[in-house]
């Protein structure tokens, strides 16, 4: 389409409200669940709609960015919109993307059309609900036309600091526009300085405030074949007994969130468009948004439907002998939980890993991440052009590892053979693995190179 590029931040939301003004208003068809974060807000939003196509439910899911195809980002009932559906939307919605572009003096960006096609998708389905992720940001980003009944913030850390800010305040100022008068706010445990800028949005906006280790949690965790055996208190009641097949503390936390952000959409605290002023008394007195009894969920509903999710891409196990996990972490606060996570769920006597990232990520703070897990590194390229040289990656990589641990290679399909080949220098099947990881690009051309069944959730 030859449009603005995705992860750069235009400070308006005109054109977009007005594409949205002459499309009807498709995103006020339904009530939206919005989350922003950090980390962890992809695989919450699909934990989000796990759990309410499991109540029966029809759904819309809006995420990105996509591991192998365009028209993932865009799902209902659990599957990502058909080649058909999704040039269908295309087609639909252009006559009026091109009268706002004759309106304004730059273009619609490639992510405010492509939002645009989600809203318009899901009114046209119908979906009694949406789950909309953040693209970035949160006060200017082009999904922030809808206003969400619950608004979940995932962790907040330092990433895409060229556009959000430099600081973890600056980052959860741009993340606390989501929340909007009358909501829910459902936030992860979240830094200091993050949640008094939340709590502070809250406070604003009459919004009412769940808070993971205060007003829900996580009871209990164990590492289980597969993933993980967890007990949940929510909002309105305690669930045992439920199976994760995703590993990890930073999953389980993702989960409780999810749960939580359920139960409030569920209870009806808040609706779109009325602001609540029970909610706003209680937040002004310094009180919080807890349930009743009455608002718990079916328990055999919520262990079904987590132990039917998935988030492709995290920490994602697709080939063993030796073991090749793939995961996108990118930063180095999502590094850290995917380390803890290999070293608490995989017992690797020999790991090697395959490092393929953004050049304007931070770097030194992923390789140190890495560094005491990682036998050797190969470093490498993705298809994406914002991909650092791999002689540039190898500089700072031996920095870290010193450089006899560091190898280079062109191109991917090279460099996971060449970590295949380091893995199984010992002989040790069982304990020799392999870790993709850097990127969603890096785990998208991963999963096309190594035939993974990709989309679905």
């Amino acid at each position: 389409m030859g449009r603005g590029v995705e992860w750069e931040i235009d400070p308006t939301l005109d054109r977009v409200r007005d594409l949205m003004d002459v499309l009807g208003e498709p995103q006020r068809a339904y009530p939206v669940i919005h989350v922003a974060g950090t980390n962890g807000k992809t695989s919450t939003a699909r934990l989000i709609e796990a759990l309410l196509r499991e109540r029966g439910l029809r759904t819309g899911l809006y995420t990105s960015p996509e591991l192998t195809t365009l028209r993932e980002r865009i799902a209902i009932d659990g599957e990502p919109l058909g080649e058909e559906a999704f040039t269908e939307t295309f087609r639909d919605v252009l006559p009026y993307v091109q009268l706002v572009d004759g309106k304004h003096e730059n273009r619609l960006s490639f992510f405010e059309v492509l939002t645009a096609m989600a809203f318009a998708a899901f009114a046209d389905a119908p979906v009694d609900v949406a789950v909309v992720e953040v693209g970035m940001g949160g006060t200017w980003d082009a999904t922030n036309v809808a206003d969400g009944t619950v608004a979940v913030v995932t962790p907040i850390g330092l990433d895409h600091t060229r556009y959000l800010g430099d600081t973890i305040e600056e980052i959860a100022g741009e993340k606390a526009g989501i929340i909007k008068p009358g909501a829910v706010a459902v936030l992860a445990q979240q830094p200091v300085e993050a949640a008094e800028v939340l709590l502070r949005r809250i406070a604003e906006t009459g919004a009412a405030a769940a808070r993971e280790g205060l007003e829900f949690g996580v009871l209990n965790r164990d590492v289980a074949v597969g993933g993980q055996m967890l007990a949940l208190r929510g909002l309105h009641g305690t669930y045992d007994e439920i199976f994760l097949p995703l590993f990890g503390d930073h999953h389980a936390s993702n989960a409780a969130t999810a749960l939580a952000a359920v139960e409030a959409f569920a209870s009806g605290t808040a609706s779109r468009g009325e602001v609540d002023l029970e909610a706003a008394t209680r937040i002004a007195k310094g009180e919080t948004y807890i349930g009743g009894a009455e608002g718990q969920l079916d328990p055999a509903l919520v262990r079904a439907g987590f132990a039917g999710s998935a988030s492709p891409g995290r920490l994602e196990v697709v080939r063993t002998g030796p073991t090749v996990l793939l995961d996108v972490a990118h930063n180095p606060s999502g590094m850290a939980a995917s380390v803890a996570t290999i070293t608490e769920s995989f017992g690797f006597t020999r790991l090697v890993g395959v490092l393929a990232i953004a050049a304007d990520k931070d770097i030194a703070g992923v390789l140190d991440q890495l560094e005491p897990v990682l036998a050797e590194l190969v470093v490498t390229r993705n298809s994406s052009p914002r991909s650092l040289p791999p002689e540039e990656l190898a500089e700072e990589a031996e920095g870290v590892f010193g450089a006899e641990r560091v190898h280079v290679a062109e191109r991917l399909d090279d460099a996971i053979d060449r970590a295949i080949g380091l893995a199984e220098e010992t002989g040790e099947y069982r304990g020799a693995g392999v870790l993709i990881t850097g990127s969603v690009v890096t785990v998208g051309d991963a999963r096309t190179l190594l035939r993974v069944d990709g989309g679905r959730r």
